[in-house]
């Protein structure tokens, strides 16, 4: 026997000296006359007690012959979901197929030296005989398997383990072994990493409404792999009815493609978007030529305070066109001048009983702010605000996930916001302090008339500036905008910000004209341009760039602005998924509400609803979670309803499509990198099936060389927990019955 954590000499002398005191303290006077053998007897049952617990302090390990490797198991794990149905094997068979061919190659050799035990996994493990392997899981969960075999083999011996698999593995990539570093995992990859004729939707997302919400642009990203350069079709419908079909060819075989079509989703109820390329005859994986993702109904209007220097065109064109705006709710607060006293006086016009709380030009307190979604502050000089509104603006972008919008000269004039709580959450240097003339973050042509708009190659594509139903249409009518009546002297993008557009100054100098960022929660956006009334006066009334630009940049600030309760669901859901649903709860100020009362329920399509246990994030103050499993593909509505006592903190309905994609069918080539790392990190080795004759001599190599003594823990055996009990329990009954208490 040996220790594993031994204790050194002078710690063993200090504890059997502890020991003996204790004993000696304990029946140097008992209450009853006792016996020498009577006192000899409960001494010693009380220092085997307190010696035993020294003893295992220091974990005792018991060595034991080694086992002979012929007395060791080796689980064969073979990949029995719809991916391994794929015929790209040699000869022409099919995945599975050929896991068995391997399979049966590989038996006879190993049952000589080893004994196995054969495991079909997918979305779980278990035990089959060779002629029970079909490829019919929907979805392999490679990862769990292997735990599942670290906790069937727990306690046994194992000289490895063999994986027969495609390398797709549709819960997480295993990085390392669960198994223990001493037990190598061999991993025989099956099919194909190049021969598979495929063409496949990899990648499907929705953006923001844009064009009076007539319409999203949804971007659909497509490889085909093994058609050379052939074109296909591809149909993107709207629950079901088509919007459009485009003949793609692609620049070569397996490049990506990415396209973008238009989609004009139901405004009130969830749209499920699908993009489908048409299969031909002969295609391997027909499964992945199709993805849908959910359009979400917009839901409440978008709330929008907007605090104006001074009447005029650029602020009476800008107001009315974010008042006309179906999806915004504008309060309006426009500075007159002064009264006799010096003091400012204001135009308020706001709805639901906001207007009380704006009479001095901007909100009183952090609720009466945060109750808004974005802010448009224009040609307001930084003295109007005191340093303390500054710092809730800043706060409501950072942490409210709200919007700010700045324009106008009056707000960069003089560099008036330099060393302000609000210089950070602007995406651009207010006046260039790193001086030079040199603009690395512009890139293209120069812009050839002063105060006209130059769209960066960032901005073609923004949807702050997509005014046109197309990339060539948008880059068009801003080449047609007039030039503004002056631009403001602006230095650089901050990191991390964005230019969208730019203008040259009178003197050929490059600024930015309208520059963007994240800033926080929340975003931030600067329109350095004076006079853009002119864009909509100076064309033709049926003209909306005016219109589109300005609401455009109002929808994108709200699109990070989050109500006091919000959902969020991870993306890509699929029938069978363990899914956990986070539950943000906040108040009127958007502090975390730890003791929030949180209900939430799931309803199906056809209307059945169920209540979800919902359970505090000890790591997150006020944040919940509800765990959920869909199980069956289609439309799902979770809402949650939070309060804190009798106060409503708000309600939140958020919208789920499960099945909208195919994780097990995604990209259907042999997934090699994902074997050979598992291999490597356990010490063991990836083949290919025309090796695995190897594999049991590789197996038996690795056991002979760590054929050492077994080392047993002791300290956690039952046996050892009886012991104490029963040296304890028997010095507590002969007590009892000799009078001691």
């Amino acid at each position: 026997m040996q220790f594993a954590s031994p204790l050194p000499w002078w710690l063993v002398v200090l504890a059997a000296t502890g020991v003996v005191a204790l004993v000696f303290v304990a029946y140097r006077r008992p209450l009853v006359p006792l016996t020498v053998w009577q006192l000899t007897s409960l001494a010693a049952l009380r220092a085997l007690a307190l010696g035993s617990l020294v003893t295992l302090l220091a974990r005792p390990v018991l060595l034991r012959p080694p086992l002979d490797p012929k007395d060791r198991f080796v689980p064969v794990l073979v990949d029995v979901s719809r991916s391994m149905r794929v015929a790209d094997a040699d000869e022409g068979r099919t995945r599975i197929e050929e896991a068995v061919s391997v399979l049966e190659r590989l038996l006879p050799d190993l049952s000589r030296r080893f004994t196995p035990e054969i495991y079909g996994f997918g979305e779980g493990l278990e035990r089959k005989d060779a002629s029970q392997i079909k490829a019919a899981e929907s979805q392999s969960h490679l990862l769990d398997a292997l735990e599942s075999v670290r906790d069937r083999y727990r306690g046994r011996s194992l000289a490895g383990v063999i994986v027969l698999s495609d390398g797709a593995d549709t819960t997480r990539e295993p990085a390392a072994s669960s198994l223990g570093p001493s037990v190598p995992i061999v991993t025989v990859g099956i099919g194909s990493e190049t021969g598979v004729s495929d063409r496949e939707v990899v990648g499907l997302s929705a953006a923001d409404p844009r064009l009076d919400q007539t319409a999203v642009d949804v971007t659909v990203s497509a490889v085909s792999r093994g058609y050379g350069r052939d074109p296909f079709q591809m149909r993107v419908s709207a629950d079901g009815q088509l919007v459009e079909t485009r003949r793609i060819e692609p620049p070569a075989d397996g490049s990506p493609v990415i396209e973008t079509f238009a989609v004009a989703p139901n405004a009130q109820s969830p749209t499920v978007v699908t993009a489908e390329i048409v299969a031909e005859s002969g295609e391997a994986v027909p499964e992945n030529n199709r993805r849908s993702v959910l359009v979400s109904p917009v839901g409440r209007k978008r709330r929008v305070l907007a605090v104006l220097g001074a009447p005029g065109y650029d602020h009476a064109f800008l107001s009315r066109a974010l008042a006309r705006d179906p999806g915004l709710e504008v309060d309006l607060v426009v500075r007159k001048g002064k009264d006799d006293l010096g003091h400012d006086t204001f135009l308020v016009q706001a709805g639901g009983g906001r207007a009380s709380t704006l009479s001095a030009g901007f909100p009183a307190t952090r609720e009466a702010l945060f109750a808004y979604d974005t802010l448009v502050l224009a040609n307001l000089e930084s003295d109007f605000f005191t340093r303390a509104q500054l710092q809730s603006m800043a706060d409501f972008i950072a942490e409210r996930g709200g919007g700010l919008l700045l324009l106008g000269g009056q707000a960069f004039s003089a560099r008036s916001l330099i060393g302000t709580p609000l210089e950070e959450a602007l995406p651009v240097e207010l006046g260039d302090r790193r001086g030079g003339s040199t603009r690395s973050w512009f890139q293209g042509g120069r812009p050839s008339r002063a105060n006209h708009v130059t769209l960066t190659a960032e901005g073609r594509e923004h949807p702050v500036m997509r005014i046109g139903s197309s990339i060539a249409e948008t880059e068009r009518l801003w080449a047609a905008m007039p030039p503004l009546a002056a631009s403001a002297t602006l230095g650089g993008p901050r990191p991390g910000a964005t230019v969208l557009a730019a203008t040259a100054q009178h003197g050929g100098v490059v600024v930015p004209l309208v520059a963007v960022q994240r800033y926080g929660r929340g975003r931030s956006m600067v329109f350095g341009g004076e006079g853009s009334w002119r864009w909509k006066m100076m064309l033709p009334s049926t003209d909306r760039s005016y219109e589109y630009f300005w609401r455009q940049s109002a929808r994108w600030l709200t699109g990070a602005a989050k109500d006091p309760v919000t959902i969020t669901v991870p993306d890509g859901v699929e029938v069978g998924d363990g899914v956990t649903v986070d539950v943000d709860a906040r108040d009127a100020a958007f502090k975390p509400v730890a003791d929030a009362e949180v209900t939430a329920t799931v309803t199906t399509s056809g209307g059945d609803s169920t209540t979800r246990a919902v359970q505090p994030a000890r790591e997150t103050p006020g944040r919940f979670v509800v765990a959920w499993r869909p199980e069956a593909a289609g439309l799902y509505r979770i809402h949650v309803d939070a309060r804190r006592g009798a106060t409503v903190l708000g309600t939140s309905d958020r919208w789920v499509y499960v099945g909208g994609s195919d994780r097990e069918m995604t990209d259907p080539r042999l997934n090699s990198g994902v074997l050979r790392r598992l291999a490597e990190a356990t010490g063991g080795r990836f083949t290919r099936g025309d090796e695995a004759w190897a594999i049991a001599g590789w197996l038996e190599s690795d056991s002979s060389s760590s054929l050492v003594p077994v080392r047993q823990d002791l300290w956690h055996q039952p046996w050892v927990y009886i012991w104490l009990i029963a040296l304890m329990a028997t010095e507590w009954m002969l007590r009892r019955h000799w009078g001691l208490r």
